[in-house]
């Protein structure tokens, strides 16, 4: 379950960059997560499990319409994961898949704001009680980017931070 978060955290990234539905100024929005990446962040496996902090590196490619990642986090010394995603933006929306969490594929769908992505992610099996989650994907200057996962407390009914990464461009 552990891993299965940090993945589908990292898968989140992934996913939240590419689109389906891209307005003409999201082409130069998009080109801007080319290149590597690497940063820290933190991550709850489940809601109720302590915060564990992780590191995170990136190899993304984009054009004017999509975007994919490739990717690799580790935390806990011994966990690590692959990850990876393909994005298309149509129209003004976004939507893409995101591939490396052990609960099998999921899907993200949502729409840009400003310098942020928000996005729905719907797993492919139940984390924290339901298969939703939200993501968002935020442009931080002209180098970097944060991601933001938020699920609801299944015991409190509060929504949480799962996961919190902030990315520099290497």
């Amino acid at each position: 379950m552990k891993s299965t978060m940090l993945f589908a955290l990292a898968g989140c990234l992934i996913a939240a960059t590419a689109a389906v539905g891209a307005r003409a100024d999201d082409a130069g929005f998009l080109r801007s997560f080319q290149g590597s990446f690497a940063g820290n962040g933190t991550l709850k496996v489940s809601a109720s499990a302590p915060t564990v902090n992780i590191s995170c590196t990136f190899k993304s490619g984009a054009t004017s319409t999509s975007l994919s990642l490739d990717g690799k986090c580790r935390g806990l010394i011994l966990m690590t994961r692959e990850i990876s995603a393909d994005l298309r933006a149509s129209g003004a929306g976004y939507a893409g898949v995101y591939i490396g969490s052990r609960t099998g594929p999921a899907r993200l769908n949502g729409s840009r704001s400003g310098n942020a992505l928000n996005l729905g992610i719907r797993w492919a099996k139940e984390v924290n009680g339901d298969r939703k989650a939200r993501l968002t994907l935020e442009k931080t200057g002209s180098d970097g980017m944060r991601l933001t996962v938020t699920d609801t407390d299944p015991k409190t009914g509060k929504t949480i931070v799962t996961s919190r990464i902030y990315l520099q461009r290497t």
